[in-house]
């Protein structure tokens, strides 16, 4: 075995070299590089499931909190419930009471009212003897009072021993099936949207509040198969597609009022509303649907589909102005407005109404687009002046259009009493035969204001000829008749334009026939 050198005693070794001086510093280097990988590795990690770990806390404290509210709002709705139906009770005792007494008097029988307050006493009438019949045809005959029927409609259904059955039975004609027949008129679902739109702050708990209606069991059952009806008459309808706008509207409110929205059918009401969604209370609808969480994805397929101003209602409506910004929406539904009109344009079917309805495309865009700027205060991101200088321009240019043609001075015109239009060669004969086809018209009396036509014109001299030989007694001056074809060169500078004969009748019959 060999001997272990002493440490201390001097031995004689190869120094070392210079590669395995710079092998040794090249690993130092790669162990150096490999640590601070690792370290910043497991430092990434740590502030990972550090996050993690305070997103896994806040949600478990929000569970915790919604829990706790879920759990104080049952036990409020629980220990609520008794003096809710206390009053519930009393309310219906009283309009009950009130009904019969209003069935012995002849409150206004003929439905005349003269101001809001006469409106709001007959509802109440109406109300209290629950003639749901007489109350639908008075409200459908006063569109143009919506907003006093909007007014006055839940202040007098207070009046109802049960409202939500009396406004179920008054839109039975034309909801869930229009039942009018051969003699259905106009639209009603308006009727049936104000009706509904009314009944919710009736239904309301007097205790608790929106959190719970007051709606009997067979009253919302019966509201369910209503709902169930709608949906069976798509297929009849057409499908979505060809439902009208007002039957959605007011399927889709009926849901809401009586809170009868189904998680399984959420398809179906997204379809609903993307396909009516230029109606204004529809984003307010989608949210009261359950449609919240889609409602990004509906403002996109909004805007793929060319209806960039309704994505802009949607937005506002929700709060998702940061992600889905007006300014370039509004700018996009111009340009596709300008497209279509120009398309108008170049169609080879409409020569003659083509620039007209171009017209009428661009300045609707116009009007919408300068009336969602100032609704919604865009002013200063998005100045309207220069679309209100092309609308002024648009509007000039339809209003010159219809501006009457300027008739030359030397044309015949008819007398004001509806005679016979004399031959044009009868003013240059001197004794021009009149046709026996030609009925005698009446001796013309001249007025005193009547204008004398001008006296000799300078290139006329002949003397007037009287007229056929079966004419008035006035003469007919052939300064008026036209020269021979092709000596004719141009109105004489000193004939005033309907200065003579026939002065005042010429522009009434101009305005009469543009009007």
């Amino acid at each position: 075995m060999g001997s272990i050198p002493d440490p201390g005693e001097l031995t004689e070794s190869t120094p070392p070299s210079f590669d395995e001086f710079q092998r040794q510093t090249s690993l130092m280097t790669s162990c150096t590089l490999l640590w601070k990988e690792l370290s910043d590795h497991f430092s990434y990690l740590e502030q990972n499931i550090m996050k993690k770990s305070e997103a896994l806390k806040r949600k478990i404290q929000t569970l915790d909190h919604e829990t706790k509210a879920s759990l104080d709002s049952l036990e409020e709705r629980e220990v609520t419930i008794d003096r809710s139906l206390e009053i519930a009770v009393k309310r219906v005792e009283e309009h009950r009471e009130a009904a019969l007494k209003a069935l012995g008097e002849d409150e206004n029988p003929n439905g005349e009212v003269d101001d809001g307050d006469g409106m709001l006493a007959l509802l109440k009438s109406l109300c209290r003897r629950m003639e749901a019949r007489k109350l639908w045809e008075f409200v459908t005959a006063r569109k143009k009072e919506i907003d006093v029927l909007r007014e006055k409609i839940p202040e007098a259904l207070a009046e109802c021993v049960d409202p939500p059955r009396f406004v179920l039975e008054a839109i039975s004609e034309v909801f869930p099936v229009d039942k009018r027949g051969s003699e259905r008129g106009n639209d009603l679902g308006w009727a049936c949207v104000l009706m509904l739109e009314s009944l919710i702050p009736v239904m309301v708990d007097p205790v608790i509040g929106n959190s719970r209606l007051l709606v009997t069991p067979s009253v919302k059952e019966r509201a369910k198969n209503i709902a169930e009806t709608w949906k069976a008459s798509l297929e009849e309808r057409g499908g979505i597609e060809n439902v009208k706008t007002p039957d959605v509207h007011t399927f889709l409110q009926h849901l809401v009022t009586f809170g009868i929205v189904r998680k399984e059918d959420l398809q179906l009401y997204r379809k609903l509303v993307v396909g009516s969604a230029w109606r204004k209370q529809m984003p307010k609808l989608a949210v009261s649907l359950g449609l919240g969480d889609e409602l990004p994805d509906m403002i996109k397929e909004l805007i793929s589909r060319g209806q960039q101003l309704d994505a802009v209602h949607f937005s506002y409506e929700v709060g998702l102005v940061d992600r889905f910004p007006p300014v370039p929406l509004l700018k996009a539904f111009l340009r596709d407005a300008k497209k279509a009109a120009a398309s108008i344009l170049e169609d080879p079917n409409n020569p003659g109404r083509a620039a007209q309805l171009a017209a009428r495309k661009e300045q609707s865009a116009l009007r919408a687009v300068i009336k969602c700027i100032e609704e919604y205060k865009l002013e200063a991101e998005f100045p309207p002046e220069n679309l209100k200088k092309r609308l002024d321009q648009l509007e000039k240019a339809k209003t010159e259009k219809k501006r009457p043609a300027a008739v030359p001075a030397n044309k015949r015109t008819r007398a004001s009493n509806g005679g016979p239009m004399p031959p044009a060669k009868a003013g240059r004969l001197t004794n021009a035969y009149v046709s026996s086809s030609f009925p005698s018209p009446p001796t013309y009396v001249r007025s005193p204001s009547h204008a004398q036509y001008p006296a000799a014109v300078p290139p006329y001299r002949s003397p007037p000829a009287v007229y056929g030989n079966r004419s008035p007694s006035y003469a007919y001056s052939p300064e008026a008749a036209p020269p021979p074809a092709g000596a004719y060169p141009g109105a004489p500078m000193n004939y005033p334009a309907y200065g003579g004969y026939c002065n005042a009748m010429a522009p009434a019959y101009q305005q009469a026939y543009y009007r």
